[in-house]
């Protein structure tokens, strides 16, 4: 009997104990986190930073946007905990110390203005990647015929980002080269890039998958995907054409889509303390949620995220 009520005792004290140490643990999640950087990654931290604040109170997340180049300038200045960056880490930037952690994928898109006189050509045939290197990189076209056989001889207006930037760097890797080979007017940021594109119906741009499909499913109002013509049969077919954000997610997780890219947080050194729990945070299940419920990003597989935060140990 004595046994058994010492080991009732024993059993009582050591679920006391694990308590403590879990409010202990919980306690210690005290002070802040700071973020800066890529537009496509800004709402989905913005929701991460929220849920978390919840969960503890204690701490202190701040997001801010301006592009993916600010976020690495400002991580490797130590002026951010975290930069959110929408493309590959360079070899100069690990070298700094960089620690690049994959932790969303999407996709940029070429779009023009419902206004756009060669439309129904544009969206029937879509475009060959040599037009597109020809108006973004070489600077040879310059007419709207010159991309679209037929189409009226109308002045072609081509925009770009002009900030250094994740979605414009994806896009320029589709031609081979960097951001800063782009031709183009420059516009900071991808809502000014889409008003850009909208307000021009002789315009072209691009912008991030965050920002061309609505979180209702739909393309932006007033703009449309231009179907990239991959096989370049002089078409667009069906699996070309995207008029919705189911559409789009399709063929980015088949890998059909030629303009995909990952999304990551860069952190100065490996990931710890706070930095590193809100980095595990947002990987978890319930932050792969708010991905979905967010809807401007797509969230990585199990399998792809518990591989990544055992890297992280």
């Amino acid at each position: 009997m004595k046994k058994i009520i010492m080991t009732l005792i024993l059993l009582s004290a050591s679920t006391l104990l694990l308590s403590r140490v879990a409010l202990a643990s919980g306690q210690e999640l005290k002070g802040s986190v700071t973020l800066s950087g890529a537009w496509a990654i800004y709402p989905t931290a913005v929701a991460w930073a929220e849920a978390f604040q919840k969960l503890h109170p204690g701490v202190k997340v701040d997001v801010s946007a301006g592009g993916a180049g600010k976020g690495v300038a400002d991580t490797i200045a130590g002026l951010v905990d975290i930069g959110m960056v929408s493309r590959d880490p360079e070899p100069a930037e690990i070298e700094k110390g960089i620690t690049a952690v994959y932790i969303l994928h999407d996709a940029v898109y070429p779009v023009v203005s419902d206004k756009n006189p060669c439309l129904k050509e544009l969206l029937g045939k879509g475009i060959t990647k040599k037009s597109w290197t020809d108006m973004y990189i070489t600077g040879t076209a310059t007419t709207w015929d010159a991309v679209l056989p037929g189409a009226p001889k109308k002045p072609l207006h081509i925009y770009t980002r002009s900030d250094s930037c994740g979605a414009a760097a994806s896009w320029a890797k589709y031609f081979g080269k960097k951001q800063e080979d782009l031709k183009g007017i420059g516009v900071y940021g991808d809502p000014g890039l889409l008003d850009a594109a909208k307000k021009d119906p002789l315009g072209i741009a691009y912008a991030n998958f965050s920002y061309v499909f609505t979180r209702e499913g739909t393309v932006l109002p007033g703009v449309h995907v231009v179907p990239i013509d991959v096989n370049e049969n002089g078409k667009a077919d069906p699996e070309e054409v995207f008029t919705t954000r189911d559409q789009a997610i399709k063929a980015i997780e088949a890998g059909a889509y030629p303009v995909t890219r990952k999304n990551y947080f860069f952190v100065k050194g490996k990931p710890q303390g706070l930095v590193k729990e809100f980095i595990a945070f947002a990987l978890s299940e319930e932050g792969t949620k708010i991905v979905d419920q967010v809807g401007t990003s797509l969230p990585l597989q199990k399998a792809e995220r518990e591989k990544i935060l055992q890297s992280l140990e």
